[in-house]
């Protein structure tokens, strides 16, 4: 297939998309953004810190993107229905939506306190499961959306220090589910990428033990831990018409690591 063809423009190309990010201000959330950008959609990104979100957007529109943001807590119930209103007055209702934002407090599973479980579980989980549901009218409406979830190792594997995080991440894969199956035969697909170990702010105090950066690379098959890019081709793949007989499936962008 020669470059340009319109086949493959028709299936990649997200012109004329609207993509609302959360967690867009940096680490996974971020590069995500970058990349529906780069393949022509108008982002917003959510998030709670202002500085961040701004400094992220000029980022993208400086690159060629057009990006808007949002400022919102998504821990806090009321502040969803806020958050996908105001994504939807930049460029109208999203036709995607990627459920990146993300806590973990990464602490023994006896020393948890009922803050944090509560933190975990309502970024991680719930904030999808009532975002989604906010922003899914119009996607019926016009026949066609994407739902993108952001899974991850511990939705089927478990860590030290862990608990609420893969519990919280094995319910987003299950939920992805859920999605699919209540909305796809209405023209909306709901799938999920499970990252495997990259540098994002999130990960930074893993970051910092070489040892164990180095015992998470051995573990792949490729034999290196993730690059951000290497998320690019999953999350384009999944928002685009290339993907559209593809629904409540979880990818592993992980070199291997689960496969073993």
């Amino acid at each position: 297939m020669s470059a340009g063809s319109p086949i493959i423009e028709r299936l990649f190309s997200l012109r004329g998309q609207t993509a609302l990010v959360t967690g867009g201000n940096s680490g996974i959330g971020f590069a995500l953004a970058d990349a529906l950008a780069q393949a022509g959609a108008a982002v917003v990104l959510a998030a709670r810190r202002e500085y961040d979100l701004q400094d992220a957007a000029s980022r993208i529109t400086a690159a060629g993107g057009t990006a808007r943001w949002v400022a919102c807590d998504l821990s806090k119930r009321n502040e969803i229905a806020h958050c996908a209103e105001r994504a939807s007055s930049f460029f109208g209702a999203p036709d995607i939506l990627v459920n990146a934002a993300g806590v973990n407090f990464r602490r023994p599973i006896e020393e948890v306190t009922d803050t944090e479980w509560d933190a975990t579980m309502a970024v991680n989980l719930t904030a999808p499961f009532f975002l989604s549901r906010s922003l899914i009218p119009p996607m019926l409406e016009k026949g066609r959306g994407r739902i993108i979830n952001i899974a991850s190792l511990q939705s089927v594997r478990a860590f030290s220090n862990g608990a609420p995080y893969g519990a919280s991440k094995g319910g987003v894969m299950q939920l992805t589910r859920a999605q699919a199956q209540a909305w796809s035969r209405h023209g909306v697909t709901c799938n999920a990428i499970a990252p495997g170990f990259f540098p994002t702010p999130l990960t930074a105090p893993v970051f910092g033990d070489l040892q164990r950066v180095q015992e998470m690379a051995a573990q792949t098959m490729i034999g290196r831990n993730g690059e951000l890019e290497d998320l690019y081709g999953a999350v384009l793949f999944l928002a685009s018409r290339a993907s559209d007989y593809i629904t409540g499936q979880t990818l592993f962008v992980d070199g291997g690591f689960t496969a073993r």
